[in-house]
């Protein structure tokens, strides 16, 4: 029985080969977590456009992004033709008058920017090391809120521009163009924040574009209705605190409290000063509300 197993032992050794496939310890400069928050950062502003994938994944930003900046130019065609002294739309109406665009832009993108993480599973790897939930968060949401900032930015550098060629008055344009560049990075954080809370909740796409297009769309036509109705039968007073309940009508209610904007409320009755600090508290504690939302979600997928 044991010359059997020492026979055995001696052809397993014969056999054994320990072979060198090239592994070697990196050597190299460690980058550390501000390069991979940054990289990922970069990485996820970039997809947001379809830039690095694949040419069918930048078909729909690209078009998006042309449908927010043709009418600007149109605009100021117009503008520079007739020779007009103001242009026909404010800096800050733009936004508004395009919410539609911009909602369906974060609602094809932001599933893409945490869905396929959560869907294959890559999150834990993301969290191994160097880098932590916080980088991995405040990454995304800074690519998301970016993104949207360019899309919604854009358009109205070119209405500037356009206002000079057209020889408007240069500090009436600039103050319009700087009051809708604070409106548009508002509502880039706070859509930005939203949107990847829906979209991280779930894995599946499909699922999270009907999240994100129920939380700006669908929100934004219930309280238009219910503010209208409130107007028609003399409950005027009512109209600017159901503003309260869109992320669109609350950065229509922020703007026009204190940057001079018209508001699209039914009467263009939108919120004094006052109402304005709740609107701006409100805005916010969205804003905050969704980074915590979402550094609670990834406590749990990050295990």
């Amino acid at each position: 029985m044991s010359n059997g197993t020492t026979h055995t032992g001696t052809a397993l050794a014969e056999t054994t080969r320990i072979h060198n496939i090239g592994y070697r310890n990196y050597d190299g400069a460690r980058l550390g977590r501000a390069y991979a928050r940054r990289s990922l950062f970069a990485q996820s502003l970039r997809g947001a456009y379809g830039l690095g994938r694949s040419a069918r994944s930048k078909v729909l930003p690209m078009i998006l992004f042309a449908v927010m900046c043709v009418p600007a130019a149109i605009v100021v065609a117009v503008a520079v033709t007739t020779k007009m002294k103001e242009l026909p739309l404010d800096y800050t109406r733009y936004a508004i008058v395009t919410q539609a665009v911009i909602g369906l832009f974060l609602a094809a993108q932001a599933p893409q920017s945490v869905s396929r993480d959560l869907r294959f599973k890559t999150v834990p790897l993301y969290f191994s090391r160097p880098i932590e939930r916080v980088d991995y968060v405040l990454a995304k949401l800074g690519a998301m809120a970016s993104a949207l900032f360019v899309l919604t930015a854009a358009p109205l550098l070119i209405l500037w521009i356009g206002s000079l060629l057209a020889k408007m008055d240069f500090a009436d344009q600039t103050k319009g163009f700087a009051q809708g560049l604070v409106s548009v990075a508002l509502l880039s954080l706070l859509f930005g924040g939203l949107g990847l809370v829906m979209a991280a909740l779930t894995p599946r796409r499909g699922f999270g574009v009907a999240a994100v297009i129920a939380t700006l769309t669908i929100t934004y036509g219930a309280v238009s209705t219910v503010q209208a109705i409130a107007y028609e039968t003399g409950s005027e007073g009512a109209v600017e605190w159901l503003g309260l309940f869109s992320p669109v009508t609350l950065i229509d209610g922020v703007q026009t409290a204190f940057l001079g904007a018209s508001s699209s409320f039914p009467g263009g009755q939108g919120p004094g000063t006052g109402a304005g600090v709740v609107y701006l508290l409100a805005v916010l504690a969205l804003i905050a509300g969704s980074y915590g939302v979402l550094m609670r979600r990834y406590r749990k997928v990050g295990l």
